[in-house]
């Protein structure tokens, strides 16, 4: 019986030593967290997006109000200047753009079509019977060269943005344009980067 204790005792005497000496070797510095620490790019990058996370719903609303706002100023401008980078999605990509320069580099009876209004109003206001019949006449008139110029423009641009563009998305492409068509050119936005006549 006292060897059998004297055994127990040494064994945990021998044992003790062992979990001392494993709790004394260096702990890796990667177990706490389970992944390597990060670079300090990372780790500043990390902060940044911690103190740029608004505190409350009213300050998110502010940031989300001036976010909306530059946006917006950067779509005049590009309206201005015909950047492509910050054109509103409407106006963006090749086929747009080729939509674009097609109706700016020619005459379209559509862009003349308010100023035309406005005179054809006036003429109608007239006492003289036989001017408001010319006005209605030429109201008819305009209506009818702004469809016939409008369904040209419509056919020749849909067969250059296919042989142009083939592999790219063009739906609305030919509506964009004729919307364009109606605007006077020095009215449009984005504004013409093309003179008349020149080839788009």
């Amino acid at each position: 019986m006292g060897f059998v204790f004297r055994s127990r005792s040494k064994d945990e005497q021998a044992a003790t030593p062992r979990v001392a000496a494993s709790s004394k070797q260096p702990r890796d510095p990667q177990a706490p967290k389970g992944r390597p620490t990060p670079k300090r790019a990372v780790a500043q990058s990390q902060r940044r997006t911690v103190a740029a996370t608004p505190a409350n719903r009213k300050e998110a609303a502010k940031r989300a109000r001036e976010a909306r706002r530059a946006e917006l100023a950067r779509q005049r401008e590009a309206l201005a200047s015909g950047d492509e980078r910050h054109l509103p999605a409407r106006d963006k990509g090749p086929v747009r753009r080729f939509a674009r320069d097609f109706i700016d580099s020619r005459f379209c009876v559509a862009e003349f079509f308010l100023p035309l209004a406005v005179i054809i109003l006036i003429l109608s206001m007239l006492p003289s019977m036989q001017v408001k019949n010319a006005s209605l006449l030429l109201w008819m008139g305009v209506i009818v060269m702004i469809v016939i110029d409008s369904i040209g423009i419509g056919v020749r641009l849909r067969k250059q943005l296919a042989a142009r563009f083939p592999d790219q998305p063009r739906r609305g492409a030919v509506a964009y344009a004729l919307m364009r068509s109606l605007q006077m050119r020095r009215l449009r936005l984005p504004k013409p980067q093309v003179k008349r006549g020149e080839r788009p």
